[in-house]
């Protein structure tokens, strides 16, 4: 019988892969067989992921390219030489995004010191930088009659967390943009066109560190916020959001479109 989990061979594009979260991904998905293109800004970060994960000898392959997801003619040459050099393109993974501290409203501050300007940054790096991947690499797939576009969304798309104003904006409309494009691209480009989306709980994140955790490790007051709403009482492994990307971009989940998957330990659920 057909192993539905086979990513031997998946030809997978990861932008912003050079983050915490997209780093353990890569990782994961080179060792188990696929090809891993990350694509992010930082070429120095890029190359010294591509050498530790070469070093444990993976199945697949692993490479950086440098690219800016908010710029349509890099990504463009980017989608361009992975085509040249392998011929397709299986997957992407649209993990790209951040935040700014004009965006938040923190507990000494109220939404009249909201700074439009980085609101409007946000909005853009997240929900921006996730449309013009999609659109470029969307194009070969649709050639080539299959592939599967996962999303990165949050819990904040879920739920009014604090602070978090324009991030939350950002990923809300990630999860709305990931339903339509289901819809969008089954309807005009048939059933082997998936997207998909994944909403990562709490992790640690180089972005979100100082936040959650004192110098000393200890939780912040926020942090403990965070435990105490969250079922499993710990914050998330980066590679407890592998198992959930593999299944999405395998045939597995090949009558699975339009999704959002919650990867958070039972945050979204909880309830006093």
């Amino acid at each position: 019988m057909k192993n539905l989990f086979d990513i031997t061979g998946n030809v997978t594009v990861i932008t912003g892969g050079t983050g915490v979260l997209g780093r353990a991904i890569a990782r994961y998905l080179a060792l188990n067989g696929a090809k891993v293109i990350i694509l992010g800004r930082k070429e120095d970060i890029g190359a010294r992921i591509v050498d530790d994960i070469n070093n444990e000898k993976p199945l697949g392959s692993i490479e950086f390219m440098k690219t800016d997801v908010m710029d349509q003619e890099v990504v463009q040459a980017n989608c361009d030489a992975i085509i040249a050099r392998y011929g397709r393109i299986d997957t992407l993974l649209n993990a790209a995004g951040g935040n700014m501290p004009g965006a938040t409203i923190g507990p000494d501050k109220s939404f009249f010191d909201l700074d439009p300007e980085q609101f409007q940054k946000v909005l853009s790096l997240n929900l921006t930088g996730t449309v013009i991947p999609t659109q470029i690499f969307l194009k070969p797939m649709v050639a080539q009659g299959k592939g599967a576009i996962i999303n990165f969304s949050s819990e904040a798309a879920f739920r009014p967390l604090t602070r978090v104003c324009g991030y939350a904006a950002a990923k809300a409309g990630i999860s709305n943009f990931t339903a339509w494009m289901a819809s969008e691209c089954a309807r005009k480009f048939g059933e082997g066109i998936r997207i998909n989306a994944i909403a990562p709980g709490f992790f640690l994140t180089e972005q979100n560190r100082d936040l959650l955790t004192n110098p000393d490790g200890t939780y912040t007051e926020r942090g403990r916020d965070v435990i105490r709403q969250t079922p499993f009482g710990r914050m998330g492994d980066p590679e407890e959001l592998c198992g959930t990307i593999h299944y999405l971009m395998s045939e597995a989940s090949r009558f699975v479109t339009g999704t959002v998957a919650v990867v958070d330990g039972g945050f979204n659920v909880f309830a006093m």
